[in-house]
């Protein structure tokens, strides 16, 4: 076994070579365990540099494009799931222009939440009734939670 010290970049490493055998060498630096290809040797060069291989992502889906990504803003739009209208991020309730009861169309303005110092609307993604309101005006919500159910 042979040992170096060796300096790379002003940085010192110990070197120590335990076992060559054609052109490869398993080479231990500061205590970890590395083979290397060590070039001019008389063996065929056979490359021992690991490879990544991604495995392939199964994606179940019926849309027909779903490598693309789909975004919504959370200045127009609100996370919506069973007839729920859920606030896109955190913040504060500046305003709720609906009562219960009141019927609604799609993209009608329900509440305006203020978030990161801005206001951001969050309209009705259907029409429908306003069936229950969970946040009134002041209210500090949380991103996810519902605002508004509409049925």
């Amino acid at each position: 076994m042979k040992e170096y010290k060796i300096k790379i970049n002003g940085n010192e490493y110990a070197v120590s070579i335990s076992n060559v055998e054609d052109n490869t060498a398993l080479v231990n630096v500061n205590g970890t365990e590395y083979e290397v290809e060590v070039e001019g040797m008389n063996a065929p060069k056979v490359s021992k540099t690991p490879r990544i291989v991604q495995q392939p992502t199964v994606a179940t889906t019926t849309e027909s494009h779903p490598a693309t990504a789909r975004t919504t803003s959370p200045a127009s739009t609100a996370s919506v799931a069973a007839g729920n209208i859920k606030s896109p991020l955190p913040g504060v309730v500046l305003d709720v222009m609906v009562h219960v009861g009141d019927a609604v169309k799609t993209g009608q303005r329900l509440m305006i939440l203020e978030a990161m110092k801005m206001e951001n609307n969050i309209d009705s993604d259907r029409d429908g009734t306003v069936k229950e309101i969970k946040a009134r005006k002041g209210d500090s919500v949380l991103e996810g939670d519902v605002l508004i159910t509409i049925g």
